[in-house]
């Protein structure tokens, strides 16, 4: 992750849970070293490794090890990183730490457990701009080191016209020909396609990716005979763990997931300092 956008980003989110200073620390001997672990109560694969010395940066004095890497499982128990430094600096920036590693821990999880049901090579999954708002940088490397690939990051990096363009502009040959008299030449243009004749005036404007939008695995493979190979196929709509299996095959080149980032589940990882006994 950029170091830069990194701290920008932890530093608003440690204004936010500081507000005008850490009261349970304030009276205590918040100048005392200490020492303490990071520790994973489930299964998964970690992420986020970045974020606890970025934290403590910003706040004060601390050193953080990992121990194991991003992108490596880890089961209950295991010991994902260990850090010295002063008590007011390790207790300050324990709950923005643990919500920003467990929440991208959930997301490089899930996307894992994605890629392995779907079980295809030639199909790359992707997430989508379905993240939380402040948190794309966080959610989308957390999709890359859990196996997946990075839709695109914002609204500049390329075109896509989807239902509402369509309807705005009259239909899809007048949607991709007013955007095409614009567009520069690394610029990509995707079609959102319902109906096999929309996917036909997709081909025939020269769309460069094409989506099937919430189309079953065997409409895929027929709409797929209707797309030259220079152009890519993506597949998307109301993909879930239940149904990503029966898209093997399917002959899309990318299924988008927009659950990779929108209903996650925290990875459940704890932080305890040397002497304290989890209850």
């Amino acid at each position: 992750m950029n170091p830069i956008v990194l701290k920008e980003k932890i530093s608003e989110f440690l204004k936010e849970d500081l507000g005008f200073g850490d009261l349970s620390v304030a009276f205590l001997p918040g100048g005392t070293p200490l020492s303490g672990s990071f520790i994973a109560k489930q299964s998964g694969i970690i992420c986020g490794q970045e974020i606890p010395q970025a934290t403590y940066d910003l706040l004060g004095h601390a050193t953080y090890k990992p121990r194991i890497p991003d992108g490596a499982p880890v089961k209950a128990g295991d010991i994902i990183g260990t850090v010295s430094g002063t008590a007011q600096t390790l207790l300050s920036g324990e709950r923005v730490t643990l919500n920003l590693i467990q929440r991208m821990s959930g997301i490089a999880t899930q996307t894992t457990h994605f890629v392995k049901l779907l079980d295809d090579a030639t199909i790359r999954i992707t997430d989508t701009r379905k993240t939380a708002p402040g948190l794309r940088l966080f959610d989308k490397y957390a999709v890359s080191v859990g196996g997946g690939f990075n839709h695109r990051f914002d609204l500049t990096g390329g075109i896509m016209l989807k239902d509402n363009h369509i309807a705005l502009a009259g239909g899809v040959t007048q949607a991709l020909a007013a955007v095409k008299r614009h567009v520069g030449p690394l610029t990509p243009v995707e079609v959102e396609v319902e109906t096999e004749e929309e996917l036909r005036q997709a081909v025939a404007g020269g769309a460069n990716v094409i989506m099937f939008d919430n189309q079953n695995p065997e409409t895929i493979k027929q709409w797929r005979q209707l797309v030259p190979k220079t152009i890519k196929v993506e597949a998307s709509g109301g993909i879930t763990t239940e149904s990503i299996s029966t898209f093997k095959g399917c002959g899309a080149d990318f299924i988008s997931i927009g659950n990779l980032t929108n209903d996650v589940t925290p990875l459940d990882i704890s932080f305890l300092v040397a002497g304290a006994v989890k209850s």
